[in-house]
């Protein structure tokens, strides 16, 4: 018998296209803001408990860092308010709660990654400070979790799904439209095709109850980064060198490296490569390259 799974945030890009690829696999509710607006808690727990799911798969949140920064009480309410929300429905129903973390759980450590799961977490934004403390009450109040600390997930709009901004899409707008991009010199992130933990998402939902890391692995700065993927979109040196340039001043107080080591799903037979496979699958899955 399928399970049911009740996914917050639905129209966004992780949720929208793990939902396309394992629509058969379970039953669906998809939660959006016309349901219930996660700045009311209220309106969230009285959606949730007119439902009836197995699963709760929270995606939702506000992840602007600027905006988070900006709007510190309202972010709360959205971000953490809400999530407490969703912990107590889970608990009433004995639900599965799939949380969506964040690599910026530790974009305030001074340590280099990448970083395993066991790792102390330490946030210098808003939204990464939301993300610990949802992790927090979820680990004081319901076990049967499952936390997910995505890395910057990558991909390209299609069919019913808005891809987030990544750095794919970044360079491409560079090189498309002429207009000179600064990329990061002073940080290095694991970069990770969404593809990958959409097509492995019924795997996870059979894991035992722990927070995972979905992650590709990766050595380059984010600046490197932006190049490599110019140039397998075939860019001149000269474009590369006009278009995609070295931002040395961000972060240049303090180098910021959250990768992710995410060792323990590949134990479970979970994979996400390498940032330069992921790379050459998204442009050819897109008809970038042959």
């Amino acid at each position: 018998m399928k399970k049911t799974i009740l996914v917050t945030g639905a129209n966004g890009y992780l949720a929208s296209l793990i939902f396309k690829t394992n629509q058969d696999k379970f039953n669906w509710i998809r939660m959006t803001r016309k349901d219930a607006d996660l700045s009311d808690p209220d309106a969230v727990a009285t959606f949730l408990k007119s439902q009836s799911f197995d699963i709760c798969f929270h995606t939702a949140a506000n992840a602007t860092t600027a905006w988070c920064n900006e709007h510190p009480e309202l972010a709360h309410t959205i971000n953490v308010e809400s999530t407490q929300k969703i912990i107590d429905a889970c608990k009433e129903k004995d639900a599965l709660l799939i949380f969506s973390s964040s690599e910026q759980c530790f974009n305030g450590k001074e340590e280099h990654g990448p970083f395993k799961e066991e790792e102390p977490t330490k946030a210098v934004t808003i939204y990464g400070q939301n993300k610990n403390e949802c992790e927090d009450l979820i680990h004081a109040q319901w076990s049967k979790s499952i936390i997910l600390r995505y890395s910057w997930q990558m991909g390209l709009s299609s069919d019913g799904i808005k891809a987030s901004p990544s750095i794919i899409k970044n360079v491409m707008h560079a090189l498309l439209t002429q207009t000179p991009t600064k990329f990061t010199c002073n940080e290095k992130r694991c970069m990770t095709y969404a593809k990958h933990l959409a097509d492995q998402f019924e795997q996870i939902t059979q894991l035992e109850p722990d927070t995972y890391h979905v992650a590709a692995q990766n050595t380059m700065t984010t600046y490197e980064a932006a190049v490599y993927v110019a140039q397998q979109l075939g860019a001149t040196p000269e474009a590369i060198e006009t278009y995609i340039l070295p931002n040395t001043q961000r972060y240049s107080d303090r180098f910021r490296d959250y990768r992710l080591d995410a060792s323990k799903l590949e134990s479970h037979g979970i994979h996400f490569g390498t940032f330069e496979e992921n790379v050459k699958e998204v442009l050819t899955d897109f008809g970038w390259l042959v």
